[in-house]
């Protein structure tokens, strides 16, 4: 999420402003749509479903959401608020609590993975398994959110480091640090989500 959503953005749309709050359904939709797909067995019923109610959920309870702790990028706030509903909804499916519990220990074990890039960088040769485009969405979905556009910008759209620091208003340096960081926590990610992921899907 760009740092858009910050004071102001939250004093308009807990004012009404229509356009305030759409605009947070136009940058939220695509990316958290990809968070949850995953996360509910790649039902993509019950992933609607459940970015329907984050939105709906993130709007009444928008007075909870401060700025000031996130820099102004709400996806964190608002992947916990989708976390809640996608328990929500995995209570009624079949594998439902096998699929819950997979991704509480998934999360678990990525923090503790995040925490480690600076120290412990993992190497190339991790991405040897099974790298299918299946998993490498499902890896990107995952991705703290200014990683996935890091290397989106780099891979996908085939930017330079200059043109991505342009893009976010900071130094060719500090671009290149986070593209190390992201492709830190993509191979990572990878790795965690290759060893762990169910095969089949919910429901």
């Amino acid at each position: 999420m760009q740092a858009i959503f910050d004071l102001r953005w939250r004093s308009k749309a807990l004012g009404g402003d229509r356009r305030a709050v759409g605009l947070l359904a136009a940058e939220a939709l695509r990316p958290l749509y990809r968070f949850c797909l995953y996360r509910v067995g790649g039902n993509h019923h019950l992933c609607k479903e459940v970015v329907q109610e984050t939105l709906l959920g993130a709007i009444e309870r928008l007075a909870g959401y401060d700025p000031r702790r996130s820099a102004g990028d709400i996806f964190g706030w608002l992947t916990g608020l989708a976390r809640n509903e996608i328990r929500r909804v995995l209570a009624r499916e079949r594998r439902g609590a096998e699929l819950a519990g997979f991704w509480q220990r998934m999360d678990d074990q990525l923090l503790s993975l995040y925490a480690m890039l600076e120290s412990e960088p993992f190497g190339d040769e991790l991405l040897a398994r099974r790298e299918t485009r299946e998993m490498v969405n499902a890896t990107m979905a995952q991705l703290p959110l200014p990683y996935g556009r890091a290397l989106e910008a780099k891979y996908v759209a085939g930017q330079s480091v200059r043109e991505i620091a342009t893009s976010m208003g900071t130094s060719e340096k500090a671009a290149e640090s986070l593209l190390g960081r992201a492709r830190a926590a993509f191979r990572a990610t990878f790795l965690a989500l290759s060893q762990n992921l169910p095969a089949e899907p919910a429901g």
